[in-house]
């Protein structure tokens, strides 16, 4: 709400309403009944509901906790994000990569793999239906990116897509699905970061939001576009960055499980990020500037430095992914 118009007010209750209608009438009550079934909420590696628990009552408490954190953005509870992108820059920045989107699918990691279990996910049918909702929202929201000019909502729908590849990872309940799944917090957050950074420099710069005007601008900021395209390969998973990784993970992750739909959803939805991605930095480049007031366009010397060293960054963990590897390793309990 910082802007304290019409559309920063929308968006601020808009963000109240469905995080805490959401958390109150969803997850609380999940709480409740997982209590009253169990005598616990300690998180467990095999899972906590014990065999007597009716898989019609998993069902429910299973997308209770899903939709229950909003703040993984899952269809349909997912338009708070294009919504919060009337926030300044550095908070969308914030909002989209580090924050508040990665409490939400972090919380869905912890309850999928400590309150359910991945052993009993794979022994139900529940797996098939964290897959299909998480691939559903990856293959529609990567499609609305592709619609949008404005440069930030592009960015926006492109989270909400990244952020259901975490809860894919995890629905396959395979031991490579869940390393891929928690690697990809991170990777993306370096690589969505780097992007959203971009897109502010780049309005600081020249005033442009929309990616129809910005043909030509890569000659004259030529490292922030720079930047734009290591992000973008981040997203997109492709080498030299650290996106790479992670997708590899939930590819072999689809291999494990044998689930071939999630697999083609994974590779579909990569091009999808590639066709969203790549035409703004070649227009960028190769594009024919022809608007004359972009004639005194220059890199945004503050805005500069921060974004190059988070694309640094995504080629760091390309090379050395280990620390957080590790860290994703040992929650599996390798």
């Amino acid at each position: 709400a910082h802007h304290q118009d019409g559309e920063a007010r929308t968006g601020g209750r808009k963000y109240l309403t469905y995080l805490l209608a959401t958390s109150i009438g969803l997850v609380l009550p999940a709480m409740i009944i997982t209590y009253q079934i169990t005598g616990t909420l300690e998180f467990s590696n095999m899972g906590i509901y014990g065999e007597s628990v009716k898989p019609g009552t998993l069902l429910v408490l299973l997308l209770l906790f899903l939709y229950g954190f909003a703040k993984s953005g899952l269809m349909p509870l997912h338009s708070w994000l294009p919504g919060a992108m009337v926030a300044p820059t550095p908070v969308s920045a914030l909002l989209h990569a580090v924050a508040v989107v990665k409490v939400g699918v972090f919380c869905n990691l912890r309850v999928i793999t400590g309150i359910f279990g991945i052993e009993v996910l794979s022994k139900t049918y529940l797996d098939t239906v964290i897959c299909v909702i998480a691939g559903i929202t990856v293959i529609v929201s990567s499609l609305i990116a592709l619609s949008q000019d404005n440069l930030k909502r592009r960015l926006a729908f492109s989270t909400v897509g990244q952020l259901s590849y975490i809860i894919l990872g995890a629905g396959l309940a395979t031991t490579y699905g869940v390393k891929g799944a928690m690697l990809h917090i991170c990777m993306h957050a370096f690589g969505k970061i780097t992007l959203f950074m971009c897109a502010g420099a780049i309005f600081v710069a020249s005033g442009k939001k929309y990616i129809s005007q910005m043909q030509g601008l890569g000659l004259k900021m030529p490292f922030t576009f720079g930047a734009f395209l290591i992000g973008s390969l981040s997203v997109i998973g492709l080498p030299p960055a650290g996106g790479f990784v992670s997708k590899w993970l939930l590819l072999k992750g689809t291999l494990a499980a044998e689930h071939w739909p999630m697999m083609l959803v994974l590779l579909g939805s990569s091009l999808l990020n590639a066709a969203y991605f790549i035409p703004i930095v070649y227009q960028a480049f190769f594009g024919k500037d022809l608007l004359q007031e972009n004639e005194n366009v220059r890199e945004a010397p503050l805005c500069t430095v921060p974004l190059c060293l988070t694309a640094l960054f995504c080629i760091v963990l390309f090379a050395y992914p280990e620390p957080f590897l590790t860290l994703a390793t040992l929650a599996v309990g390798e």
